[in-house]
């Protein structure tokens, strides 16, 4: 009898690359032309909170897109992003975001009956906590339920590991 092979289904924010985004946007925001003046700042607000302010509405929502760009470009995926709209603060706008981690129940929900319905028989999916554990007889059946997930356009992010 064969091992079962396995991996895990996680929805994680490399905080590093996220850092790295920030600190970048930062740096830009404060070279640009189109931002002196106007109090721009972008920092971390918490563990996985980021608060953005600016002198205006729309200057608020141009450091967002360029924390989104550096975000794109260092591989962090912007569905785990959740900023809302620019609120007044004073003289100030701000912009409160966060990032997401662990996938509910509800979308591991998802997830599991996705691999049940269109995935290959005898693939079995457990989820744990905020992540899943999809295990299989063969490794063959798990690449191909990581190409059906990536294929898939789900509103949070996907990442495997522990494949084994």
């Amino acid at each position: 009898m064969a091992a079962e092979s396995s991996f895990d289904i996680v929805s994680k924010v490399d905080r590093q690359e996220a850092d790295n985004a920030l600190n970048q946007a930062a740096r830009e925001i404060a070279q640009r032309y189109d931002f002196k003046g106007t109090d721009a700042q972008i920092r971390w607000q918490g563990e996985l909170g980021v608060e953005i302010s600016a002198s205006s509405e729309e200057r608020a929502k141009a450091v967002l897109d360029v924390f989104k760009e550096k975000l794109v470009k260092r591989g962090v995926s912007l569905k785990n992003l959740d900023a809302g709209e620019p609120k007044q603060s004073g003289k100030d706008y701000k912009i409160q975001g966060t990032f997401e981690q662990g996938i509910s129940q509800e979308n591991a929900k998802k997830v599991a009956k996705i691999v049940r319905d269109e995935g290959p028989k005898g693939v079995k999916v457990q989820v744990q906590g905020d992540e899943l554990r999809v295990s299989s007889k063969k490794k063959d059946d798990l690449q191909e339920i990581i190409s059906l997930l990536k294929g898939k356009d789900l509103d949070f992010s996907l990442q495997f590991i522990n494949y084994r």
